[in-house]
């Protein structure tokens, strides 16, 4: 039997050898042309007859000049642009197939060499089996009749690939990109998901795949997909209005669980447009505190602290640009117009190698791009802000501008109430947000973003503060091939604060604070296969902080006028990460940053005695240091190693250990973030901080994803701590180093978050254990605080509780309600009182060894959307929301005054009342 298939074969190979031999050779020469009008051509020179589907053939032209050459020859460098290949029949007739070849032959060792048995492991031995002497491959399934069919490259008998890389862009209708999304092989252990971009890159098996995609607000999705080379497919979705009527819904399923990453949260502006928050603001931010591990120093404190540490540990980003201080309000509204934004990814456990520069944690936040098909817009009105953005194309289908605005008219409502003392004063902001987003092809894309916001306030009617941020940042992403994509990011920030004081005595003056840094990134991506993705890049970022100016108001003022010299510092990175896929259970992300910094005169450097405290008494020398000459230098290496191990396929543990340093410092000696705080770059006597943090944690999903469940443990230690002296004066001091400490410090602490996804309740409950504690020890007394010992820092909380709940009684209708509680932050209390001199002091007891009383607030909230109908101008949602519903009078802070030689305690409170608000929000 083997031998009679062998001559078969081999008669078979002979006429086809005889058949290449009696091709025709013709002359032609095709200028532009349409296909079609091309192989008429070719029928009226040749005996041969063509046959094929016209659709096949729509918007394809050709070029080429040929002399005496054999047809054969000819169709393949007209079709080899093309998805289309050819069979010559030995009667005159031509197929054309797309994407697929017609086998008139068997592979080469089609039964073994040694072995009487067909390896069904070769290239093109799955197409062969079971089919008769002429091979066809197909496209059509009986199952998947209907979908959309998309073509990529065609099969060459020649490529011995088994697997190809598919990659490309997945937007809506509004040309936005949907982050996220879950891409899903139907039938094959294969998936992945978009990233912030909406980019995303999968490696499939050659031929027929179908590609399912599911995620937040989107409808699903099956396209039928031929792949017989690396190629590119964009996929453009419609938005599902009735999915949005839920009010959470997880658009990567069981990306909790599968993700190697500890400690990372991702929030969605959808997903918290029903949160009650003070005055009906719908904030990012502030529903970021509602998760384990992330907390304010109290009500209305600007500034964030994570897993213990402090607020200028964060690196706050807003398209690649960082924001130094993202409040309004002194923290009771954000600084991140809610509406320009598309996500916040928070970063608090394992933080990716190409982030650097602050110790505990990254608040990495998207702008959305513009809609690039048509004008859409949303605003929204409440009692003391209004917020509005507006999306326009510039180039339909290729780049559009997003343009956004926010305000305050509180000044307003200020000047309207029966109070002088209100009557003077006043209270404002407004920030403004632009993005421009431009296609230029498949493989290049560029966004540049800009923004600025700016608070003005007077308290007192002789002093008014202001400060405000501005960024902009450029990005151009670039696809080198299917596996290799790159961005490159230019960005700069600036922050500044200014003080004008014009009272009725003699010392008027005008105060001015600024530091701006400027950032150059290159980030690349490698897909080496599924079980290694690579990151790599480096990044540069300039420094420049101007400590403060002070000039006299008016010319009868007795201020001397002074300015502090002028800080530089240069960070520089490199860093490298891998996925890798051990196995199906077990997968690493493993990352590698060496950061190196380098402070950078002009500057002139205080030198102090060694082996003594730094004060004015044991001050030597200062030295001086020419423009941008190295003044000193830090750096060393961070390691990034996160791990995920699947117990089952919905249950999972991951650990990671991250290390970090920190080069730029706040200096406060307020429990809060104050729009006063300045920065200070390490130098010469300011040492760089550095942290090293462990986490364990176990996640866990239950029917599908419906619920969520998950717990995480932490411990963190941390070096060079910068606080304060007893009395410390840090604003315009140009000796700073004589008024701050550095110290130790640790954190620990325990999260568990439950969350329900999907149904008509829905929410979630966290609750976080932590501690934090810091510790200034010397040899010398006054560079010690609590005798060396270890005490509580200011935010330390150790029980802190969140519940966000949300009923949907109709698609239209639904409630919401957010309860808080948190034990009372650590304070410092007077304890006694003693004479001197004939004059009185206050004995204070050791620094935070008491305890404000214990925080609790609930809130609650109806919700009333329009009606969901698609084709209508605008979709309306109203919220009437109450804000600490129970009246708690929560302390803010407690001060106290001795009043007849008595020292007595008060508290202030930022809402001692429920404060109610009605918004109004429309989107079109």
């Amino acid at each position: 039997m083997r031998k009679i298939l062998t001559v078969t074969m081999l008669l078979i190979s002979m006429q086809c050898l005889i058949a290449q031999e009696e091709i025709p050779k013709i002359s032609v020469t095709f200028t532009n042309v349409d296909i079609k009008e091309a192989l008429d051509t070719i029928e009226s020179k040749t005996p041969y007859k063509f046959y094929y589907l016209e659709g096949w053939l729509k918007d394809i032209k050709v070029s080429g000049s040929y002399e005496n050459t054999q047809v054969s020859l000819i169709l393949d460098d007209l079709f080899k642009k093309t998805v289309l290949n050819f069979y010559i029949a030995d009667n005159g007739k031509i197929f054309l197939l797309q994407n697929n070849q017609i086998y008139d032959t068997l592979p080469e060792d089609f039964f073994g060499k040694v072995e009487d048995q067909i390896v069904d492991d070769e290239p093109g031995y799955d197409e062969l089996q079971d089919l008769g002497p002429l091979f066809v491959n197909t496209d059509e399934d009986s199952a998947n009749r209907g979908l959309q069919v998309v073509r990529i490259g065609k099969e060459n008998r020649n490529n011995r690939r088994r697997t190809f890389t598919l990659s490309g862009k997945v937007v809506n209708t509004k040309g936005q990109p949907i982050p996220d999304l879950a891409i899903i092989v139907q039938g094959k252990d294969i998936g992945t998901s978009t990233n912030a971009n909406g980019n995303y890159s999968v490696e499939l098996p050659v031929g027929e795949n179908i590609i399912q995609t599911r995620g937040l607000g989107i409808q699903d999705s099956r396209t039928k997909v031929v792949l017989y080379n690396d190629g590119t497919y964009n996929f453009q979705l419609n938005e599902s209005f009735e999915v949005l009527d839920e009010v959470v819904v997880q658009g990567n399923i069981d990306r909790n669980v599968e993700t190697a990453l500890t400690g990372v949260t991702l929030i969605e502006v959808e997903k918290i447009k029903n949160i009650p928050l003070v005055l009906g603001e719908r904030d990012i931010l502030k529903a970021a505190i509602t998760l384990p591990g992330i907390t304010t120093a109290g009500e209305g404190a600007a500034g964030y602290n994570v897993r213990g540490g402090r607020t200028d540990q964060n690196l706050i980003l807003l398209d690649n640009g960082v924001i130094y201080n993202p409040s309004h309000f002194f923290g009771i509204f954000s600084a991140i117009n809610p509406f320009s934004t598309g996500t916040a990814e928070i970063y608090k456990g394992h933080v990716p190698s190409e982030f650097g520069g602050r110790l505990s944690s990254v608040f990495d936040i998207t702008t959305k791009d513009g809609n690039t098909q048509k004008f859409a817009g949303e605003a929204s009105i409440g009692p003391v802000t209004s917020n509005i953005v507006l999306e326009t194309p510039v180039v339909k289908d290729k780049s559009a501008l997003l343009v956004g605005g926010r305000a305050t008219y509180s000044d307003w409502i200020l000047r309207s109430l029966d109070d002088e003392q209100l009557n003077n004063s006043t209270a404002s902001f407004f920030d403004v947000v632009a993005k421009y987003n431009h296609t230029i092809n498949e493989n290049n894309e560029i966004k540049a973003t800009g923004y600025f916001s700016r608070d003005e306030f007077s308290i007192t009617s002789d002093s008014i503060y202001d400060y405000s941020n501005r960024l902009v940042s450029l990005k151009w992403d670039h696809k080198f091939s299917g596996k290799t994509t790159g961005s490159l990011i230019l960005s700069n920030s600036e922050y500044k604060f200014g003080i004008e004081f014009d009272g009725e005595s003699n010392d008027d003056f005008d105060l001015g604070y600024k530091n701006s840094e400027t950032e150059f990134k290159l980030k690349m991506k490698y897909l080496h296969s599924d079980k290694h993705k690579f990151d790599y890049g480096l990044s540069s970022k300039l420094y420049i902080v101007n400590p403060g100016d002070i000039v006299p108001l008016g010319l009868d003022s007795d201020v001397t006028a002074l300015t502090i010299p002028e800080e530089r510092g240069l960070e520089s990175a490199i860093f490298l990460s891998d996925s890798y896929k051990v196995n199906d259970k077990l997968l690493i992300d493993m990352g590698l940053r060496y950061s190196f910094y380098a402070a950078l005169g002009a500057s002139s450097q205080r030198i102090y005695q060694d082996n003594a405290p730094r004060n004015s008494g044991t001050f030597v020398e200062t030295q001086e240091f020419d423009k941008n000459e190295v003044i000193e230098t830090y750096g060393g290496p961070e390691v990034r190693l996160s791990t995920r191990y699947f117990i089952k396929p919905d249950f999972s543990v991951k650990a990671s250990i991250n290390n970090a340093y920190q080069y730029i410092h706040t200096l406060s000696n307020n429990t809060t973030v104050s729009p006063t705080d300045t920065w200070k770059l390490s130098d010469l006597n300011i040492e760089p901080q550095e942290a090293y943090q462990a986490s364990l944690g176990f996640y866990k999903n239950f029917e599908g994803n419906k619920y969520e469940l998950s717990l995480e443990g932490y411990y963190k230690q941390q070096k060079n701590l910068l606080d304060y002296k007893v009395g410390a004066q840090l604003l315009l001091n140009e000796a700073i180093e004589t008024e701050v400490l550095q110290g130790d410090g640790k954190a620990y602490g325990v999260e568990f978050l439950v969350k329900k996804n999907e149904g008509r309740l829905n929410g979630w409950l966290g609750y976080t254990y932590s501690r934090s504690f810091v510790k200034l020890d010397s040899e010398f007394n006054e560079e010690r605080v609590n005798n060396g010992e270890f005490f509580p820092s200011n935010f330390d909380k150790p029980h802190d509780i969140s519940l966000v709940a949300n009923y949907k009684f109709t698609r239209r209708f639904s409630a919401s309600a957010n309860f808080v509680y948190q034990t009372g932050r650590p304070v410092t209390f007077p304890i006694g009182s003693f004479s001197f001199n004939n004059s009185e002091f206050v004995f204070y007891s050791d620094r935070n060894k008491f305890r404000i009383p214990d925080y609790y607030r609930l809130d609650l909230s109806f919700n009333m959307e329009g009606n969901h109908k698609i084709k209508k101008f605008a979709h309306s949602f109203w919220s009437f929301s109450i804000y600490n519903v129970l009246g708690r009078n929560n302390p803010y802070s407690v001060f106290f005054v001795t009043e007849d030689g008595d020292i007595k305690a008060y508290q202030s409170s930022i809402f001692s009342i429920p404060v109610p608000t009605i918004t109004y929000n429309f989107k079109f």
